[in-house]
């Protein structure tokens, strides 16, 4: 399995717009309303957010973002929303410049943990804003495909957020299969997108970057946040606040069951991927 943390080398992407409703709630489809897209229920775009390339993409997309225990709040701004998501390690393979095939490796809990401001030009910027911005769980699930039936149909993603010891839902509970665009038509959207996305309103050019990347082996992508609960839309972080993300078998698990766990921290069961950072101000 990848060791994500120890590579570094690993370029890191995520997917606006994949669950129905979401980037309304997070005060962001405006950014979106010239975007065309095939089917009403399309994601929007693909946008970097961690990039190891010398030349060739923004400096601050070449700062890793990601830590699985911490989250340090960034100077000046005040709304941070935990964003809940299943991320994907997949292998690459290429033609020349040209990405022909996604296959899943592993997935785990993210956090794509977002500013909330007004005036970013580019959604990246309210993505990585340096060290510690970002989650992904250090116990990841191998992959045993990517189309109906595979492991990825028994999993759901649920999110929470610990404040003075109380344990608040904070995004739906919510199946992988469930996402607006999964399997085969997530990943032939994917590579569309790879190869062909514009620099053109919220959205960049991420095939440039891609090559700057030397044409990667691997590619991290977060496939897109769950729906907010009522208390997740209007309640942001604070110092001290502890974000929790849980990739989750259903078949084994009840979501009243991962919610006592949350409260526990005690996450010990290797079919479950947790991921559980600390908001500093520090």
């Amino acid at each position: 399995m990848t060791d994500f943390y120890d590579s570094k080398n690993i370029p890191c992407f995520g997917v606006a717009g994949n669950f129905t409703g979401h980037l309304e709630q997070a005060g962001e489809a405006i950014d979106f309303a010239n975007v065309i897209t095939k089917e009403a229920d399309a994601p929007k775009a693909i946008f970097p957010t961690y990039i190891p390339a010398k030349t060739g993409v923004p400096e601050f997309l070449k700062v890793f973002p990601f830590n699985s225990h911490k989250i340090i709040f960034p100077k000046g701004e005040e709304k941070l929303q935990i964003e809940p998501e299943c991320a994907v390690i997949f292998n690459a393979s290429w033609e020349g410049e040209t990405l022909t095939k996604l296959s899943p490796l592993c997935f785990g809990a993210s956090n794509d943990c977002s500013i909330r401001k007004q005036g970013a030009k580019k959604i990246s910027e309210k993505k990585n804003w340096g060290e510690c911005s970002k989650g992904f769980s250090d116990n990841l699930i191998m992959a045993d495909g990517f189309e109906k039936g595979c492991s990825f149909d028994n999993y759901r993603i649920a999110s929470f957020l610990i404040r003075n010891d109380q344990v608040y839902e904070y995004g739906e509970n919510s199946a992988i299969r469930d996402y607006s665009y999964i399997y085969k038509k997530l990943t032939d959207w994917m590579l569309e997108k790879f190869n062909g996305q514009k620099n053109e309103g919220p959205a960049e050019d991420i095939h440039s970057y891609l090559v700057a990347a030397l044409c990667p082996k691997q590619i991290m992508v977060s496939i897109g946040a769950t729906r907010y609960t009522n208390f997740g839309e209007t309640n942001f972080l604070q110092d001290k606040d502890k974000s929790v993300v849980v990739v989750y078998p259903e078949s084994k698990y009840t979501a009243e069951q991962i919610k006592g766990m949350a409260q526990s921290g005690n996450f010990t069961d290797n079919t479950i991927s947790a991921l559980i950072q600390t908001t500093t101000y520090c």
